[in-house]
């Protein structure tokens, strides 16, 4: 077993927000195991964080396969000794018209975004001694564009799961709290518009280090007060009224 102050584990950790959240865990000198089905560019990017002297460890795991997460949750507590913290962050958002979207696709859709999530934290809480879940949901859940209602749907269920699982899981000292991220750019920040910007009342686009930071502090053992919540990281987008004038 290894000597360290907690393990976290990450799913949706090879890039995008994923990515940063290993990274922000990674800096406050925590074992951090980043699950991704991308093989590759998951052990190129948990290869170049040990190289800067972090403690991390890349595992294959498709999270919306059960038999694949029970495995995977049991192999990092045999190594680790311990699991404290779980950042459900895998998903995909697949759009695709609803006269066109198929049953398999459907499906798909909840079972990465949702059913993982279950089975991820279900899984991982039979080896947690108290600790924290942070999953990802969406501002997504609460206003849409067209043909979006498989992802919507999950990122819905998501907030519901999150409060089921505070209650039934506050027994075992487990906080589970969502994040709704909103306009989040992960790959050409400079390339964005002055009225992309703009339209925030932040004035500015998010970054994947303004989730990365809310999960530092949902899961700081300082604050388990909070729990069975949703916090929304928009740049204040979902408190605006928008008419066509």
């Amino acid at each position: 077993m290894m000597d360290h102050k907690r393990t976290i584990v990450v799913s949706g950790a090879a890039k995008g927000i994923g990515l940063e959240i290993a990274k922000a865990f990674a800096d406050q000198k925590e074992m951090v195991y980043m699950l991704d089905v991308d093989t590759a560019k998951g052990k190129e990017e948990a290869a170049a964080l040990n190289e800067k002297g972090y403690n991390v460890i890349f595992k294959t795991c498709n999270v919306g396969h059960l038999a694949e997460v029970e495995n995977v949750m049991k192999e990092i507590y045999n190594e680790s000794g311990r699991i404290d913290v779980l950042i459900n962050n895998a998903g995909k958002s697949k759009f695709t018209s609803i006269w066109d979207v198929t049953e398999d696709e459907w499906d798909d859709v909840l079972s990465s975004n949702l059913s993982s999530i279950f089975f991820c934290s279900r899984e991982a809480a039979k080896y947690m001694k108290s600790g924290s879940i942070v999953n990802m949901s969406s501002t997504r859940a609460f206003m849409s564009e067209p043909d979006t209602e498989a992802y919507s749907a999950t990122k819905g269920g998501i907030i519901a799961l999150t409060h089921s699982l505070a209650v039934t899981l506050s027994e075992n000292g487990i906080t589970v709290n969502a994040i709704s991220p909103g306009w989040i750019e992960t790959e050409a920040y400079e390339e964005l518009r002055e009225i992309d910007h703009a339209q925030h009342l932040s004035h500015r686009v998010g970054k994947p280090s303004d989730i990365a930071r809310a999960c530092i502090f949902l899961t700081d053992p300082k604050n388990t007060f909070i729990t069975g919540e949703n916090l929304i990281i928009d740049g204040g987008m979902t408190r605006k009224m928008i008419y066509e004038h």
